[in-house]
C-alpha cells in the first residue's frame, strides 16, 4: 500500500482504533506510526477498492513470529464502515490466504480476536479458522468492560 492509498484509508483506520472494540491498537496512534504498523511492519499490505476506485478496506499480511515460528502469518483487516456487510472481509481474507500460500505459509493465526467481535468471529470459523485458545478478559471494551480475547488458526497447506 502506498502512503497516498494509506492517506486515504487514514479515517477508516482512526474510526476504527479510536473506536477500541476491535483492535489492541494504541487509540492515539498518530499517522506516522500507524503507516508503520500497518504498511511498513508487515511483509505486504493491500488496499481493497471497488470498480469506481472507493477504498473498501485494507489488510497486511506478516509473520506471526521470528526465527522457528515464522511459517505461521498474521493478517489485520480494517474495512469502512460504508462497506460492511459486503462480504469486503471475506474476499480479503480468502485473497491473504492466497497471498501466505505463495508466500510460504503454512498456517494463519490470528492472536486476538475480541470475543464481542461476533460477526468477525464468525466469519473466521465459517472461513475454516478454529478458536484454539482464550485469553479470559484480555481486552478492555469501552462499553462491555473486561472481555476475552481468541487466537484463531487455519492450516493453510495440509
Amino acid at each position: 500500500m502506498s502512503e497516498k492509498d494509506f492517506a486515504a484509508f487514514w479515517p477508516v483506520f482512526q474510526e476504527i482504533v479510536t473506536s477500541a472494540q476491535t483492535y489492541t491498537i494504541d487509540p492515539a496512534i498518530g499517522f506516522d506510526d500507524a503507516y508503520r504498523l500497518w504498511c511498513q511492519a508487515p511483509l505486504a499490505t493491500w488496499v481493497a477498492k471497488d470498480a469506481s476506485g472507493t477504498l473498501l478496506g485494507s489488510y497486511y499480511l506478516k509473520a506471526n513470529a521470528a526465527g522457528p515460528g515464522d511459517h505461521v502469518c498474521n493478517c489485520g483487516y480494517m474495512v469502512a464502515p460504508a462497506a460492511r456487510g459486503q462480504g469486503v472481509a471475506r474476499k480479503m481474507c480468502e485473497h491473504s490466504q492466497t497471498q501466505a500460500k505463495a508466500s510460504g505459509f503454512l498456517a494463519m493465526q490470528f492472536n486476538a480476536v475480541v470475543a464481542t467481535n461476533t460477526v468477525a468471529v464468525a466469519l473466521w470459523q465459517r472461513l475454516g479458522f478454529r478458536i484454539v485458545g482464550t485469553v479470559p478478559e484480555a481486552f478492555r471494551h469501552p462499553q462491555q468492560g473486561l472481555v476475552d480475547t481468541h487466537v484463531m488458526h487455519k492450516a493453510l497447506m495440509r
